[in-house]
């Protein structure tokens, strides 16, 4: 059931807010029981009928248009201010916007959210079943046991259908990196391949709204109501969340939305933490600024933002490249910067397309036939803040990743190791008949000064905010979220998104929101 702005139907057992990757989870599991009501409340459309959404090689459509809230950065000290964070505005939220690359999280990302986070129940023994679950994976059967055959969200192998793609495979192989297998249970620390993908058959992206949302719309205790914004989370004498006031997209009309049980709050990374804060959740002294009463005073609300800094280098292409893909990113690339790495500190896509939406305006060269590598920082250590900018909704938050201010220098010293890295695997023969002129930074720029000037002026990110609502401890003052995900200081709220994550995973997280949004349930239902 459908509802757009000005509900009629205003009362629920459970509400959820926010249709992204998590919030579809959560409201798709909670609403399999027939006994409780769930309202899902998302600010942007519907995504049925959206060929541009649906389509999952028509990703880079997506940002800076209407679907984006097109978040502008503060100004970085040591990074790149041109810089926006893509938060996708359309049912499914960023898995409607992204290209779809899905990974398990590493056995040892997950081990630490508990070990080391104080997430108790959140290591990889406990949670994998959950992939499982959420998962019907093209690889599942006798020879992967571990993976899912029978979850909503569809997971296939790119084809190695590209003859530039799999040129460069053999020049990671070359340079020392050998192919490897992704999501077979194992961490990739050095090796190379195609993707695994969230994608069906015919081509329509897998995302938490298609794989959790369509096939329940005829749910009569599910609600969707899209075209909603939320603007203050509603508490009652007793500091339980009582629900959450919306306004309709068409008039600025107000509508009181209630919760007999629970809220869950799943706007994503920048939204989740800015709802808690307009609510009276979060730093005292932040709150009183913006004249905002304060509830709880949560000093970690809208600090640990985390994300996956990323470079760019480019190469004119010696023969025309592919015109048809997946979705035009279809490689990985894993590899370690020092020895004795659990975990890579490295990862780089491989791109078949332009991508100088940073290196234009810069007066780097282009081309329309081209290939890149994109170095990215697996675990970052700059840590930025998501802030008010008013305490009007309208307004966009203050989004300050502070790129490239860890004391250690470790962020710019591994980005400065993938340009390097990228330059020693097409040097490699294997890609002799493919790589021309090196475009951006081009083949003058060799020294690390001049490499590190070029990355903080062009340098994006991979759109992977998270952090801004730890989960930790109860006694951690630091993290606003207990390890059940609720929301400490009050009742009746948790959050479900990439804002819960302790630490970024190494790896693009969107089946890991997915993941988070499946626990979130199965904490609820289990009474936790």
């Amino acid at each position: 059931m459908t509802q757009n702005a000005a509900p009629t139907e205003r009362d629920f057992d459970y509400l959820v807010v926010g249709g992204g990757s998590a919030g579809a989870a959560v409201a798709a599991r909670l609403s399999e029981d027939p006994a409780v009501t769930v309202g899902l409340v998302e600010a942007g459309p519907d995504d049925r009928d959206l060929p541009e959404i649906l389509q999952l090689n028509r990703w880079m459509e997506l940002l800076e248009s209407g679907y984006d809230w097109d978040y502008p950065i503060e100004p970085q000290e040591n990074g790149n201010s041109f810089m926006r964070h893509a938060r996708a505005k359309v049912m499914g939220g960023c898995s409607s916007h992204n290209s779809c690359i899905a990974f398990w999280a590493p056995r040892e990302d997950l081990d630490e959210w508990e070990s080391v986070h104080g997430a108790a129940g959140w290591n990889a023994d406990a949670v994998y079943p959950l992939f499982r679950r959420l998962e019907t994976n093209e690889d599942a059967g006798p020879d992967a046991p571990h993976h899912g055959d029978s979850g909503p969200v569809h997971l296939m192998n790119i084809p190695p259908a590209d003859p530039s793609g799999v040129a460069m495979l053999d020049a990671c192989e070359q340079a020392g990196i050998p192919r490897a297998r992704f999501n077979d249970g194992s961490t990739v620390v050095n090796g190379a391949n195609f993707f695994q993908i969230n994608r069906r058959a015919d081509g329509t992206r897998a995302s938490s709204s298609v794989s959790y949302i369509h096939p329940i719309m005829d749910r009569p205790n599910f609600t969707l109501l899209t075209g909603l914004r939320a603007r203050e989370l509603n508490f009652d004498d007793d500091r339980r969340c009582t629900g959450v006031d919306v306004v309709d997209s068409s008039f600025g009309h107000t509508h009181t939305l209630t919760a007999r049980r629970e809220v869950v709050l799943s706007a994503g990374a920048i939204d989740s933490p800015k709802l808690l804060m307009l609510s009276g959740i979060g730093p005292a002294g932040h709150l009183a600024e913006h004249g905002i009463d304060v509830l709880v005073d949560s000093p970690g609300v809208g600090e640990n933002l985390q994300d996956h800094p990323e470079g760019v280098i480019q190469w004119e292409a010696k023969k025309p490249m592919a015109e048809q893909s997946t979705q035009w990113w279809e490689i990985g690339v894993f590899a370690p910067t020092r020895e004795g790495l659990d975990r890579p500190d490295l990862m780089m896509h491989y791109g078949t397309v332009p991508f100088d939406m940073h290196t234009l305006r810069q007066g780097y060269p282009t081309t329309e036939n081209g290939f890149c590598l994109t170095p990215n920082v697996t675990h970052a250590r700059s840590r930025g803040t998501v802030r008010l900018r008013s305490r009007d909704y309208r307004d966009k938050p203050r989004v300050d990743p502070r790129y490239f201010t860890d004391p250690e220098g470790h962020d710019m010293r591994v980005m400065v190791a993938g340009i390097r890295k990228a330059r020693e695997i097409v040097a490699q023969p294997a890609m002799a008949e493919w790589a021309g002129r090196e475009l951006y930074p081009g083949s003058d720029v060799r020294t690390d000064e001049e490499i590190r000037d070029y990355i903080r002026k062009t340098h994006n990110t991979v759109y992977h905010p998270a952090g801004t609502v730890k989960m930790g401890a109860a006694t951690d003052a630091d993290a606003p979220l207990d390890p059940e995900l609720r929301v400490k200081g009050v009742t009746g709220l948790r959050v479900a998104d990439a804002s819960v994550m302790p630490e970024l995973v190494t790896v693009n997280p969107n089946i890991t929101t997915m993941m988070i949004g499946e626990r979130c349930a199965d904490l609820i239902r289990g009474g936790a």
